[in-house]
């Protein structure tokens, strides 16, 4: 039994506060935890829900593109900056853009005359097939293509690209803005100014591929420069000197100097009556071409050519086919 008790010490206003601090935060933990765990779950959720969503978008994107074999505009932006393949060309990926892009630009005009197509007894369905079919074919080459350019370090700059369009916007002699040109190209295949740059990418390289591997098109172009060099422009005896290995074309007359045929009425438009062009390629890459002018006026002109057509690619891309080396993701209907 203690007889003397410890007098309680006096205790600083210091002291004092900090004892009821630490009361405030003792109490202040009890909370403090379950709002550290609420949050926790808040994000965990967040990102679940995120998730799901995604998948629920990306498998929604998917049978679209390759279930149902949509091709509505949005479909079309998306799959521009999301690079999903169509189709494996040798090891090559197809962009479905691509697809898109050339599917789009061909069925333009058919959307617009389906009330016609119908009243006629065609099925727009059946076109819209056909179209389908078209365009991933040319896809699927135009990638065979760059397969190629990558082998041969072939590259398409973009001074190239820009040139190119310059040339476009002066086709048939009249020189465009570059906005009167974009409306047409607009209006007509609904494409915008990058991808339309993107077609003559394309375009451009699978040129130059044909150029580089073609080496009976390249001889057989040599040929036609010397022969009609030493006979005065004689294009028929060149013709029929070299027979099957080119194509010999007369107007037989006046024709518009805008007249769609790869270029030719262009460039007859531009020489003197019994001037001659040098060797050219064709606006769709698909051969040399050599005119001479036989009589023009204003906006008529009337001309001789020799086409040399490039024949090496096709061979290369019907082997492709044959060997079983192109694998498609969707399937076009085949009853059309």
């Amino acid at each position: 039994m203690k007889l003397f008790s410890k007098k309680e010490e006096k205790k600083t206003d210091l002291q004092k506060v900090e004892e009821r601090r630490e009361e405030v935060l003792s109490a202040g933990r009890k909370f403090k935890y379950p709002l550290q765990m609420t949050k926790h779950r808040v994000v965990i959720n967040t990102v679940l829900i995120a998730v799901v969503v995604f998948g629920i978008i990306a498998t929604s994107f998917w049978l679209a593109l390759y279930k149902f074999n949509m091709t509505d505009e949005l479909l079309f932006r998306i799959s521009k900056f999301i690079p999903v393949a169509v189709a494996n060309v040798d090891g090559e990926e197809v962009r479905f853009s691509d697809y898109l892009m050339f599917y789009r630009s061909s069925i333009q005009s058919i959307e617009r005359q389906s009330s016609q197509i119908d009243s006629e007894g065609g099925s727009i369905d059946d076109l819209r097939n056909q179209y389908k079919r078209a365009a991933l074919d040319e896809a699927e080459e135009y990638a065979y293509a760059l397969k190629l350019a990558r082998e041969q370090n072939i590259e398409v700059t973009h001074d190239e690209i820009v040139a190119e369009f310059n040339r476009h916007l002066s086709v048939g002699g009249v020189t465009r803005s570059e906005e009167s040109f974009m409306k047409i190209v607009d209006d007509n295949f609904g494409l915008s100014k990058s991808e339309y740059e993107r077609m003559l990418y394309l375009s451009l390289m699978k040129s130059k591929v044909e150029m580089a591997i073609d080496t009976v098109a390249n001889e057989t172009a040599a040929k036609v420069e010397q022969m009609l060099a030493s006979n005065n422009g004689n294009y028929t005896a060149v013709a029929n000197s070299l027979g099957d290995a080119v194509m010999y074309e007369e107007t037989g007359g006046l024709v518009s100097n805008k007249n769609i045929d790869g270029g030719r009425a262009t460039e007859a438009s531009k020489l003197e009556v019994g001037g001659q062009t040098g060797k050219f390629i064709s606006m769709n890459g698909d051969g040399y071409y050599f005119v001479k002018l036989v009589a023009k006026n204003e906006g008529e002109v009337n001309f001789v050519s020799i086409k040399v057509p490039f024949t090496e690619f096709g061979t290369r891309m019907d082997a492709v086919r044959a060997a079983d080396s192109v694998k498609e993701y969707i399937t076009i209907d085949s009853g059309q």
